[in-house]
């Protein structure tokens, strides 16, 4: 059971939050077996220069390993091209490279379970990760947070769902995912809920899963959607707004095309326009080849728009883990 919240550890006011956090931390009394993330690196190529006098060698049957490895130093790496990259980043291959270790190893023990790297999520679900993620613990912990809420035993999919859990349960959720800052998170998810359902419920939407009433009071304007949860949800700042809109863009097409400050500097090591426009026509521009069943969405344009949210997505996983390089060199091998 978690402890009381008068013997909860004080908070780390200089902490990031997780989308923003480093590739790696420390291991915590909350998170014992909290590793480094596994970047993937290259072998260091540099070697000592040999001298400039001529000497004479005796010959070695390493010697044509050697002059294999020296002509191909300094060899540009193979680049996809950007229909490739896309291409890619829209597949399921790409999936396990933009995402944690541990996620992946989570998925095939417990099946098809809901996260926040695969898949669609109600505006309401999106909402909820956008707080955990904004939260001042690493990314790989904020993900493990929401694998944890959103399933079973806690399935916290709706507003109502999270709200008649009770406040126990709240707790029990963040303690179970072994995360940081338990308490204070646990408090924010209960409060959430409850604005969900006072403030942001509509006709039809009776479980707060829509959040339709966002839209209709502010006449579908995202500068005044921003505006009115973030003065109504205590603790949602721009950091989780963005990490929201970036999410809920390809379903509130009003936001479309936004690609938030964090995610344009993934684009960039990717070598994809950092601009939302651009990146849009470019994914128009190729749309014949990306197409792709797998994707969200009733018509054309919706899949469009997921299309587009996916690739921010996955940029950014694949940044954050430090696998970047590995997502270029694996899109370039593609066929």
């Amino acid at each position: 059971m978690p402890p009381k919240k008068s013997k909860a550890k004080a908070e780390d006011k200089t902490s990031k939050p997780a989308e923003d956090a480093a590739k790696s931390e420390q291991p915590t009394k909350d998170s014992p077996e909290e590793v480094k993330v596994g970047a993937s690196h290259e072998p260091d190529e540099t070697t000592d220069e040999t001298s400039s006098k001529k000497r004479k060698k005796a010959p070695s049957t390493d010697e044509p390993q050697k002059a294999q490895r020296r002509s191909g130093r300094g060899a540009p790496k193979s680049q996809p091209s950007q229909e490739q990259l896309l291409k890619y980043m829209l597949s399921t291959a790409a999936r396990e490279l933009c995402q944690p270790e541990d996620e992946t190893e989570d998925i095939a023990k417990r099946g098809d379970i809901r996260t926040y790297s695969s898949g669609a999520m109600s505006p309401f679900e999106e909402l909820l990760c956008a707080v955990i993620l904004s939260r001042p613990i690493s990314h790989r912990l904020g993900l493990r947070t929401t694998r944890t809420v959103l399933n079973h035993p806690y399935n916290f999919n709706s507003a109502k769902a999270t709200r008649d859990a009770g406040s126990e349960k709240q707790h029990q959720a963040l303690w179970d995912a072994r995360t940081q800052h338990k308490d204070k998170t646990a408090d924010q998810i209960g409060a959430l809920a409850e604005v969900v359902l006072e403030k942001f419920t509509a006709d039809g939407d009776t479980d707060g899963t829509q959040m339709y009433r966002v839209r209709e009071e502010c006449d579908h304007d995202v500068d005044r959607e921003r505006d009115f949860m973030q003065s109504n949800i205590k603790g949602l700042g721009k950091t989780g707004l963005d990490i929201f809109f970036r999410r809920i863009q390809w379903t509130w097409p009003k936001a479309y095309p936004f690609v938030d400050d964090r995610t344009t500097q993934s684009l960039r090591k990717l070598g994809l326009p950092e601009d939302g426009e651009e990146l849009r026509d470019l994914v128009e521009k190729h749309w014949d080849i990306l197409k792709a069943e797998q994707l969200a969405g009733d018509d054309e344009e919706t899949k469009k728009r997921r299309a587009f949210t996916v690739v921010l997505e996955r940029a950014a996983g694949a940044d954050l883990e430090g696998k970047h390089e590995a997502l270029l060199a694996a899109a370039a091998e593609a066929q």
